[in-house]
C-alpha cells in the first residue's frame, strides 16, 4: 500500500512525459490523476499526450482531467516558438504513438484538486510542472484546501541561478506570474524545485540507448522522444552536455525530500515591471521564524539519476 497519493499537473511535453513514467514507477505513491495544463503545448494537446502515454505504458487506470487553457490574466494562449523547438510541435518530439481509446474526465482539473484534497488530506502530494494556473484556481474556489494537502512540490522558478526566459524568470512561472504569486503566498506547504537543481540532473544518449536496447515498444518510443530533447538542448544549452530532467526531479523530491537540500524561505513572485516572474524571498515575511515554503538549492544528482534509470528501465521493460 503506497504511503501517498499523487496528482501531476502537466503541460505534457518531453520532460513531463518522463515525469509521468517516473510517477508510475514510484511505489511510495499512487498516481491518482493527471491534470492538463498549457505551456509547452496547448492544453488539449497536453491532455491527449498524457492519455496516449498512459495507454502506451499500460496504465489506463489513471484518469486525466483538463485544466484551464490560458493564464489567469489573459483570454488565450499561444505556444512560444522556443517551446515548439524544444518539445516539438506535438509536445513529444514529433514522435508518433498510438492514440488512446479513452477520453479525459468531465470534471475540471481545479475541481479534481479540491475533491482529492478533501478525500486524501495530508496524504495528497500535488506536483505541478507547468504554470500554477490550475492550482491557483482551485485555492480561490476552496481556500480550505491550503490546510488540507500534504505538500505541493513544483517544478518552476529559479532562486540562485538565472532564469531561462530572461535573466530572472523561469518558463513555468513566466506563463502566469500572478497565479504563481497567489499560490506562493497562499500558505499552502510548498517546495520549489527550480532551475537551481534541475539543470544539474542530466540525461544523455547513453541512457536512452539502454531503453532502446530493451526491445520494447515503450522503450523505443521514449528513447526517440528523449533523443529529440537531447538534440534540442545541443542548440539551446550546449554547455550542459545533455537534457535536464526538470519535471521528473520534482516527482522524485515529492516522495523523497532528501534528494535535495533546501532553504526554508517564504517566497513571492514579482508580477510587474522588468522583474515580472522572478521567484524571490518575501520581504514582508523576512522575520517569520517558521517559513512554510522551501526552495531547493542542492541535489544529490547521482542518487537521483540512478533511481530514475532503474525505475524507468523496469517500467519500459514491463510495458510490452
Amino acid at each position: 500500500m503506497a504511503e501517498y497519493k499523487m496528482i501531476l499537473d502537466l503541460d505534457t511535453g518531453i520532460d513531463d512525459a518522463l515525469a509521468i513514467a517516473y510517477a508510475l514507477a514510484t511505489p511510495e505513491s499512487d498516481l491518482i490523476g493527471i491534470v492538463g495544463s498549457y505551456g509547452n503545448i496547448l492544453v488539449e494537446q497536453g491532455v491527449q499526450n498524457s492519455l496516449d502515454l498512459l495507454e502506451m505504458l499500460i496504465h489506463t487506470e489513471v484518469p486525466v482531467y483538463q485544466g484551464l487553457s490560458h493564464s489567469s490574466t489573459t483570454d488565450h494562449f499561444d505556444v512560444m516558438p522556443i517551446s515548439a523547438q524544444i518539445h516539438g510541435k506535438n509536445g513529444i518530439g514529433e514522435v508518433e504513438i498510438p492514440t488512446a481509446k479513452r477520453k479525459a474526465e468531465t470534471m475540471s482539473g481545479p475541481d479534481f484538486f479540491i475533491e482529492a484534497a478533501h478525500k486524501y488530506g495530508k496524504k495528497l502530494l500535488i506536483v505541478p510542472t507547468g504554470p500554477l494556473t490550475n492550482l491557483a484556481a482551485a485555492i480561490k474556489k476552496d481556500p480550505e484546501i491550503v490546510n488540507l494537502v500534504g505538500r505541493v512540490t513544483l517544478m518552476g522558478g529559479a532562486l540562485t541561478v538565472p532564469g531561462n526566459v530572461n535573466p530572472v524568470t523561469e518558463a513555468n512561472i513566466n506563463q502566469d506570474p500572478e497565479a504563481a504569486d497567489f499560490v506562493f503566498r497562499s500558505g499552502i506547504p510548498l517546495t520549489m524545485v527550480g532551475l537551481d537543481v534541475t539543470t544539474r540532473t542530466l540525461l544523455t544518449t547513453k541512457e536512452t540507448q539502454k531503453w532502446r536496447d530493451l526491445g520494447t515498444f515503450a522503450g523505443q518510443k521514449y528513447a526517440d522522444i528523449v533523443d529529440y530533447y537531447i538534440d534540442a538542448y545541443k542548440v539551446t544549452s550546449p554547455h550542459l552536455g545533455g537534457c535536464a530532467l526538470h519535471d521528473p526531479l520534482a516527482v522524485g523530491v515529492a516522495v523523497e525530500s532528501s534528494l535535495v537540500t533546501t532553504l526554508a524561505l517564504d517566497m513571492k513572485v514579482d508580477t510587474e515591471g522588468p522583474y515580472a516572474g522572478r521567484t524571490i524571498g518575501d520581504e514582508t515575511k523576512v522575520n517569520n521564524p517558521n517559513p512554510i515554503s522551501k526552495a531547493a538549492i542542492g541535489v544529490n544528482k547521482d542518487k537521483f539519476l540512478d533511481e530514475f534509470m532503474e525505475k524507468l528501465t523496469k517500467l519500459f521493460a514491463e510495458a510490452n
